[in-house]
């Protein structure tokens, strides 16, 4: 009977006391959790509205996409002389990468040089023929001269001037065919020229330099080997900085981009999967010219500097876009907000510590916070743990959030002067 009494004690005992001494396992159990669902108030974490800059952002997956791959092939066939390279090292531009025997077109160019210094002597020689026939001419033409005034005085014989006449008109001819030669040995010379300018062309192919800054990747070809012109794959030259960042979104965001991709440059942020690493940042530079119509989304690239080269290509990494940044918006962590039958609510707790449910229209998602575009107000407050056992009117007290969660350990206790609690551990007597 001592044990009933107990129990019917600790039914009227406040919440607060734990049910005082007499609480039994029976009673202290349950007078003290009815007393708690009856009417108590309800332990529930609570957070404040915040108004703050919020930046607009797309998160997806990208991987990274090498500025620019360069495979060097030879120009020309021949023996590999020289590597001037280890495998994975940095190279510049212009930098000396391979050199192939020389040798044969060393000596093609020295029979080209020696076959423009021969017609070039034949062109000085036309020349002087050209010379010598033209004072010719103009001798034998006042000769002819001459000799045709005199047969008109009865002097000479016509046979003398057709004599002279005729050696005339012969020197003409051999002053025509010497100007022709002159223009034969002019385009030999220009021939020879060429060919040599052809030969140091390919003179200059067996020295190959880097055409990119770059990483270089695996030696194919080893010092010593027998390369084939505009075949045999030497090694692949992989620019680095800068590089690229390929990424998807969905097709709706499209407008949205291209509106604030024409009012300035949209930044791009990277990271690097293990989230640890520093973000990488770039601005996009390219989207596609179509979408893609079995996934509904549209390529889009951003451009990194990688300074350091922490960006590495065919590495997958974490990409913000950001799209623009909206001032003085209002935000609550995300768990506050809860979905209904008549669409997304929180709770909020009044100056007499009960709630109401406030329907709000919510915007965008930054990291663990949801804005809120209409239905609350700055420094409002917010449940954001215990909504389950909430209804509207109900009276809470805001627990600690680093607490173990209800029915864990010893944490119902009652805070009077009985030692009862909640999970039915009072020492009161039995039935």
């Amino acid at each position: 009977m001592h044990g009933c009494a107990g129990s019917t004690t600790a039914d009227s005992t406040d919440p607060g006391s734990g049910g005082g001494k007499g609480g039994g396992k029976g009673g202290g159990k349950g007078g003290g959790r009815r007393s708690f669902d009856g009417g108590g108030p309800v332990p529930v974490v609570t957070a404040k509205v915040t108004q703050k800059d919020v930046p607009i952002e797309l998160s997806v997956v990208g991987n990274v996409e090498a500025y620019a791959t360069i495979t060097v092939i030879p120009q020309i066939g021949g023996q590999l002389m020289e590597v001037a390279f280890h495998e994975g090292d940095y190279v510049k531009k212009g930098q000396k990468l391979f050199v192939i025997d020389p040798r044969p077109l060393q000596a093609q160019l020295a029979q080209a040089k020696a076959q423009l210094a021969r017609d070039q002597a034949m062109l000085s020689q036309a020349e002087a023929n050209l010379k010598r026939d033209e004072a010719t001419l103009v001798n034998a033409r006042t000769e002819a001269d001459r000799y045709a005034r005199l047969f008109e005085e009865k002097i000479v014989s016509r046979e003398q001037v057709d004599q002279y006449r005729t050696t005339s008109d012969t020197l003409i001819q051999s002053v025509n065919a010497d100007k022709a030669a002159i223009d034969s040995a002019r385009a030999t010379i220009e021939s020879d020229r060429a060919a040599i300018n052809n030969v140091e062309i390919q003179l200059s192919y067996t020295m190959i330099s880097s055409p990119i800054d770059g990483k270089t990747g695996n030696l194919m070809i080893k010092q010593g080997n027998v390369v084939s012109a505009n075949s045999t794959q030497l090694i692949a030259i992989t620019e680095v900085e800068p590089i690229y960042v390929t990424f998807a979104v969905p097709e709706n965001n499209l407008a949205d981009i291209k509106n604030f991709m024409a009012k300035g440059k949209l930044p791009v942020a990277a990271t690097m999967q293990d989230g640890q690493s520093v973000k990488e940042r770039g601005e996009l530079t390219f989207i596609d010219n179509n979408v893609d119509m079995t996934t509904g989304t549209i390529k889009l690239k951003g451009t990194f500097p990688n300074p350091d080269h922490k960006l590495w290509p065919g590495q997958f990494v974490n990409v913000v876009l950001r799209l623009t940044t909206r001032p003085n918006a209002l935000t609550v962590p995300n768990q506050a907000v809860q979905s209904g039958q008549d669409g997304t609510f929180v709770y909020v707790v009044g100056e007499n510590r009960r709630v109401q449910a406030r329907p709000v229209t919510v915007g965008p998602r930054v990291d663990q916070d949801l804005v809120i575009d209409k239905g609350l107000e700055n420094g409002d407050t917010v449940v954001t743990e215990g909504q389950l056992r909430l209804a509207p009117g109900s009276l809470v007290t805001t627990r600690d959030p680093n607490a173990p969660p209800e029915g864990g350990g010893r944490r119902g206790r009652g805070d009077g002067q009985g030692k009862g609690d909640f999970q039915g551990k009072g020492r009161g007597g039995t039935s």
